[in-house]
């Protein structure tokens, strides 16, 4: 018995894995939705202006003096470049660190513990019991 429940453990370990990279993803999305779109609109004029004579003189006027759309920018690239990395990290080079592995599997034991009223019961514990 006590083999099936390490597996099932280690099923919802890679659930929760799982969520949290679907949740990483989503909140690039999201953040490509709100700011960096508002950012981009922002910039149309310039954007404009670099589509007819793109120059570096161009682009830096545009970045410098438009502060709270380049910043906007900065965010949803870094933010985007560092789920990449990190999903790159995880899953091709590696696989999941020992650190993380066990940071999972100790939030799985606090769910589990906690019961159908924890918010990610459903998705992380549902056909398992």
């Amino acid at each position: 018995m006590t083999n099936e429940s390490d597996r099932n453990f280690q099923i919802e370990v890679q659930r929760l894995h799982k969520l949290t990279v679907y949740g990483r993803w989503l909140t690039v999305i999201l953040l490509w939705i709100s700011v960096g779109s508002l950012s981009i609109w922002s910039l149309r004029r310039e954007i404009d202006l670099w589509l007819e004579n793109f120059t570096l003189a161009a682009v830096r006027y545009g970045l410098y003096f438009h502060r709270w759309p380049s910043l906007g920018l900065v965010l949803c690239l870094g933010m985007t470049l560092a789920v990449l990395t990190w999903h790159r990290r995880n899953n091709i080079v590696r696989g999941l660190p020992q650190g993380q592995k066990q940071r999972l599997e100790k939030q799985v034991r606090r769910i589990r513990q906690q019961g159908p009223s924890h918010p990610l019961w459903k998705w992380v514990c549902k056909n398992s019991q």
